[in-house]
């Protein structure tokens, strides 16, 4: 653009027009009209034969000069173009030119025979191209051209110009036609030669020529300045090309719409919409027509810009003028439309350009569907897409996203996970937030795992963590409770930049809910050091956490900092609480210019109140509960303020509020008194919840309630004997304890041991024809079952059975445990029936209940029936279910079935512990199959699981079958395991070497164990019959003495070698 700097870019008198560069003759000749016609041409052409020339017309015309029919002839020829382009069944043949046997002559002679140019123009054309073969400075064009020196005249040498493919040709050709004689400086031919350059990128070299063009006096016209600003359009030069821009509007030059259009297209490829605008309207104001195209692309960069209601009126006009918007066009204005909040209007567009057939494109439908779910209108959202199915509209990634949202948003879960897995079939799965949008379905739905999965997935495919992600992970580790993750994620989405409200907030509440109350402090105070900025709801959490720990000061600094910002000046609870705090510390002047509410926050007041009980500030304590309880809820405030005070386990607290609130004449619910009691209980102080009883408990009504708390605090303080005083001194006043009140009375009384009492208690309620309930009568049963009283427990069942109580599975449960336990199976087993007919569901502890009374009476038949009645019933086993099985089997020495159960034990993936094993080496010693015994204990050792009870049973097994021998293998083996045999090892090693006469065995294996057996009275006997069987009378009555020494008698009818005796 520097080299173009001249006359041009300033305001000059315009130069006189190229067309005066062309003189023509004093008299100008009337033009001939060309005609064409589908009817037969009575004209023909000449062949030249002077014997037979052509008949003269009637009306003879003057004869044409050369320029008038160069005009005719490039007029045919372009006719005739056209109509080759356009063959078809209707095409017109044209009338033959008129021409004078002058003219005809010399276009035979010229050898054109159609063509549009002559022999030696084409011969030139040719020449000059081929030139372009050889390299910059291989050829003279002087030398190359100078056999068409004079033969061609101006307009051939342009047409050769024009017909040149490369650069460097034109310019060498422009060159050399400047020295030829014909030769006339013109706007056209300058024109030529910009385009070529422009059309290649040669810049600098257009601009030279534009700028030779002015200095040889020839002004540029519209063309000229349009090729020049579309080759700066062209090739990214807009600064050169707004500046060529506004030299050509002040020279008065007006472009065509295809120059604006290219300048258009050019800067919105650039992104310079602004730029857009201005040319529009400066196109608006030379008045030139737009079309089309112009008006897609203002439209685009309006919509880019923001300018919406300028987009919408153009999109009028354009409409105005019968253009048919396209697609794109619709697209951009419904996108606008959707993100300013325009629904109608952008339902409006939507509709219209169905209604001009116009198929929505992908990225209209991700507008569309972005603006139902705006709206909630999910109903739509889900027609429109199976509407983009009818019509085979391929969706992108966007739309699935959209549509996992929108199926979140509904709670089908199951459709957005089915939605996710098909964008990754597409293989269109990569964009982050497709990916956050699947995890925050799976955090809506509580499944913080899932969620957490999507986002390691997204870290695998190397697709980078933005601000939200962070956020969106945050989220995760809160919900599940992962505080160093979450405080890793934290710090991650600092970096980022200041944390946002709300992820504070989270973090905030994952430090509250874990009762981080120290770490809670620290991180409001970094907050506030670097400045975030705070919501509502992260204030209100802030305000929480001062308020638990009496932080009045870092709380009045708080609210004075927000309540004076201009965010939260109409904001209700940061001005409640601020004006709680200017009346506190008497500034009038300040409250006065704090905006007034009809009716203040009752959570602040709550807030503020919390605060000052904290603090132990009783007289502001007073004041803010007076300006609560004057609001429509405020009874219910202070009520869950003491609540909330109980939950988070402060009964100080709450009794301080309770008394205020009591001082000035509000009385609280029993049940929140009784909530304090019980808390009082809970936290072992006996004394404060007898306080606090004594203190309500003035009427018959609270009584009832209290006591029950009361009670229960004597319970869970361990004191059974005050509760079951209190109950007498209840019944006594004749106040009636409920059905609750007995029930924690006697269960406590059975936890302690006090029997006699609670069946005191029992007999009174039943007596007293007391309105019992269900799980009072299964305390009864259940207390006296404890109590060994069976027969009591049965009169109490049918009791409840007369006055109409209905049992629950827990009755029917213990009833089984009361007839079992009294060798009454056939009255456990009616109890199964009973239930069954009053269509109680069993469970699995009922059906094992009955079962493990069966195996203990030896009824394994039974026991295999009932188990197997219980899985056909769908009810799985358990680890223990399995046990007591196995046990029964193993108890009658039943391996195969022990074997078969233990599998299938295993198949549903319960893991055998230490007492299936047991049960196992039961079943196979019981069967006498001790190598297979062996084996399972040697695997035990190896998962380590042994224990000296597994190896008991071997050895004893052994010792009773008189393998002494390989018992003391077995024996030493538990000792090189690291275990150090039991009592009832050493007892089964002794009973061996007695039953089978091992005396001398017997007295050695006494003599190494003695010291860890000084009080047991088999083996103290035995060892002494093993004495005064070898003769060793003094070492007898020495173990004699020690028995006697023990107060421990002595079993004289143990005989050694029972067993060898014949039967």
């Amino acid at each position: 653009m520097e080299s173009i700097k001249s006359s041009f870019l300033y305001n000059t008198p315009l130069l006189p027009s190229h067309s005066t560069l062309f003189p023509s003759k004093p008299k100008p000749k009337p033009r001939i009209k060309i005609q064409s016609s589908v009817t037969p041409d009575p004209w023909s052409l000449s062949d030249g034969d002077p014997s037979k020339p052509k008949a003269r017309s009637k009306n003879p015309k003057n004869p044409l000069s050369d320029d008038n029919a160069r005009r005719i002839i490039k007029a045919k020829a372009k006719y005739l173009s056209t109509l080759r382009r356009n063959q078809g069944p209707h095409a017109q043949t044209p009338k033959w030119i008129k021409r004078t046997p002058e003219q005809m002559v010399r276009y035979l002679q010229d050898d054109r025979n159609g063509h549009l140019y002559g022999r030696h123009v084409l011969a030139a054309i040719r020449h000059v191209r081929s030139l372009s073969e050889r390299a910059e400075g291989e050829y003279d064009m002087r030398a190359e051209m100078s056999s068409f020196v004079g033969k061609l005249s101006f307009r051939e040498m342009c047409v050769v110009l024009k017909e040149q493919k490369g650069w460097r040709q034109v310019r060498d050709f422009f060159d050399w036609m400047k020295l030829q004689l014909s030769f006339r400086p013109s706007v056209i031919v300058y024109t030529i030669v910009l385009r070529v350059y422009g059309q290649v990128g040669k810049i600098k070299l257009a601009e030279q020529t534009f700028l030779e063009m002015l200095e040889v006096g020839c002004e540029p016209d519209e063309v000229a300045c349009g090729t020049m600003l579309c080759t700066y359009a062209r090739w990214g030069r807009h600064k050169a090309m707004l500046s060529f821009y506004s030299a050509v509007r002040e020279r008065g030059v007006v472009l065509s719409v295809a120059v604006f259009n290219f300048m258009l297209s050019s800067l919105q490829k650039k992104a310079l919409q602004q730029k857009v605008i201005e040319v529009w309207r400066q196109m608006v104001e030379q008045r030139v027509v737009p079309n089309k195209f112009t008006y897609t692309v203002v439209i685009g960069s309006l919509v880019k810009e923001g300018c919406y209601e300028e987009a919408l009126k153009t999109f009028a006009e354009m409409k105005s003028i019968r253009l048919v918007p396209e697609e794109v066009t619709y697209s951009l204005l419904i996108s606008l439309s959707t993100k300013n909040g325009k629904w109608v209007e952008a339902l409006r567009l939507y509709e219209d350009m169905r209604a001009h057939g116009i198929v929505p494109s992908n990225y209209t439908c991700a507008s569309l569907l972005t603006l139902y779910y705006k709206t909630e209108d999910y109903p739509k959202a889900l027609s429109l897409f199976s509407e983009m199915e009818r019509n085979k509209i391929a969706a992108d990634e966007v739309i699935y996203g959209l549509l996992i949202r929108i199926y979140g948003k509904l709670g089908l879960y199951e459709d957005a996970r089915r939605m996710f897995e098909e964008t990754a079939q597409l293989g269109i799965l990569g964009d982050e937030k497709t990916y956050l949008a699947m995890a925050q379905v799976h955090l809506n739905s509580g499944d913080f795992e899932k969620a957490i999965e999507i986002i390691e997935l997204m870290k695998s495919r190397n697709i980078w963590l933005s601000r939200f992600a962070y956020i969106v992970l945050l989220q995760c580790f809160v919900m599940k409770q992962d505080l160093n993750s979450a405080e890793v994620t934290f710090q991650a989405l600092s970096k980022t930049g200041l944390p946002d409200a709300g992820s504070c907030n989270d973090m905030l509440n994952l430090y509250i809910g874990l009762d981080l109350m120290e770490k809670a402090r620290d991180f409001i105070a970094r907050l506030r050091k670097d400045r975030v900025e705070f919501n509502e709801e992260l204030i209100k959490s802030v305000m929480k956490v001062y308020c638990k720990g009496g932080m009045l000061r870092d709380a009045e600094e708080l609210i004075e900092e927000m309540g004076t910002k201009e965010l939260f000046k109409d904001n209700r609870f940061v001005q409640t609480i601020f004006r709680a705090m200017c009346k506190r510390r008497g500034d009038g002047q300040l409250e006065g210019k704090l905006m007034a509410f009809n009716q203040p926050d009752t959570l602040a007041i709550g807030l503020v109140i919390s605060m000052y009980v904290a603090d132990g500030n009783p007289n502001e304590t007073e004041k803010a509960l007076a300006v609560l309880l004057k609001t429509a809820d405020g009874l219910s405030i202070a009520r869950q303020l003491v609540s909330n005070f109980i939950k988070e386990g402060d009964p100080l607290k709450a009794k301080t509020l309770i008394g205020h609130l009591s001082k000035i004449g509000f009385r609280l619910d029993d049940a929140i008194v009784a909530s304090l009691i019980s808390l009082y209980g809970k936290q072992n102080n006996l004394k404060d919840a007898q306080e606090v009883f004594l203190a309500f408990a003035d009427s018959p009504a609270s009584q009832k309630l209290l006591y029950n708390s009361m009670l229960d605090a004597f319970v869970k303080c361990g004191k059974p004997e005050e509760a079951f005083s209190l109950y007498r001194r209840v019944t006594e006043d004749g106040n009636g304890p409920d059905a609750v009140t007995i029930s924690i009375v006697v269960n406590a009384l059975s936890i302690s041991g006090k029997h006699r009492d609670a069946e005191k208690v029992i007999c009174r309620s039943l007596e007293d024809h007391l309105e019992l309930d269900t799980v009072a009568y299964n305390t009864f049963i259940k207390a006296m079952l404890k109590a060994g009283r069976l027969h009591f427990a049965s009169t109490i069942y049918e009791h409840m059975f007369s006055v109409g109580v209905t049992p629950s599975i827990q009755t029917y449960n213990t009833m089984i445990s009361v007839y079992g336990r009294g060798r009454k199976l056939d009255k456990a087993v009616e109890m199964i029936n009973t239930a069954r007919s009053l269509g109680i569901q069993l469970d699995e502890k009922a059906y094992m209940n009955l079962i493990s009374y069966f195996g203990k009476a030896g009824k394994r038949h039974e026991a295999s029936s009932l188990f197997n009645e219980m899985l056909e019933k769908g009810i799985k086993p358990g680890m223990v279910s399995y046990n007591i099985m196995i046990n029964v089997y193993a108890t009658g020495g039943l391996y195969q079935e022990v074997e078969e159960l233990f599998k299938a034990m295993q198949r549903n993936g319960c893991l055998p512990d230490s007492f299936t094993y047991l049960s196992l080496i039961r079943a196979y010693t019981e069967s006498l199959k001790y190598s297979e015994a062996e084996e399972t204990i040697d695997s035990m050792v190896k998962r380590g699981l042994h224990t000296c009870s597994h190896f008991n049973l071997l050895l004893s097994a052994f010792a009773k079958a008189g393998l002494m021998g390989e018992a003391e293998r077995v024996y030493r083996e538990v000792e090189a395991t690291g275990l150090k045999p039991d009592l009832a090892c050493f007892r089964a090693m002794v009973r061996g070497y007695m039953e089978y006469g091992y005396v001398e065995e017997g007295i050695t294996f006494y003599e190494g164990i003695s010291e860890f057996v000084e009080a047991d009275r088999f083996i103290l006997s035995a060892a002494v019959h093993f004495y005064k069987h070898a003769g060793n009378e003094l070492k007898a009555a020495s173990v004699l003495d020690s028995l006697n020494i023990y107060k421990i008698q002595f079993l004289e009818n143990l005989e050694i070698g029972s067993k060898l005796k014949p039967s």
